[in-house]
């Protein structure tokens, strides 16, 4: 089992940046696919990103598509998010998850994660 931690979030003005990051301990994170999703209250989970287990793909949901880009640096156990071009529909809680089985390149089905961060708050607003 993985504890996964977010951090990063905050308040930005629409069209700013910002980058979230994944910390994470436990199972050897480096070698899991990871998640982003994000979550406003009374809705279901949305797809943000993923990435593989080894950086080299990563797949983005359609709302955030060239926008958002997720990276990694196994050397520390972490994951980013990095959000450019924000907008005030982007504001909702932002969480990461560790996928089930090693050397995955991710998958947008959240059920397939077992291990969850608490989340970030993400709000854009001027």
């Amino acid at each position: 089992q993985a504890q996964l931690v977010e951090s990063g979030g905050g308040l930005v003005q629409p069209g700013g940046s910002l980058r979230l990051s994944c910390t994470a301990s436990g199972r050897t994170f480096r070698l899991y696919a990871v998640g982003w999703f994000r979550q406003a209250p009374g809705k279901d989970r949305e797809f943000v990103g993923v990435i593989s287990w080894n950086g080299r793909r990563a797949t983005y949901g359609d709302s955030v598509r060239g926008r958002f880009t997720v990276s990694r640096d196994n050397a520390n156990n972490t994951v980013y998010l990095s959000m450019n071009n924000l907008r005030p529909e982007d504001t909702t809680v932002y969480y990461c998850a560790a996928e089930r089985s090693p050397y995955g390149v991710g998958t947008w089905r959240a059920s397939l994660y077992p291990d969850w961060g608490q989340g970030t708050q993400v709000t854009v607003s001027s």
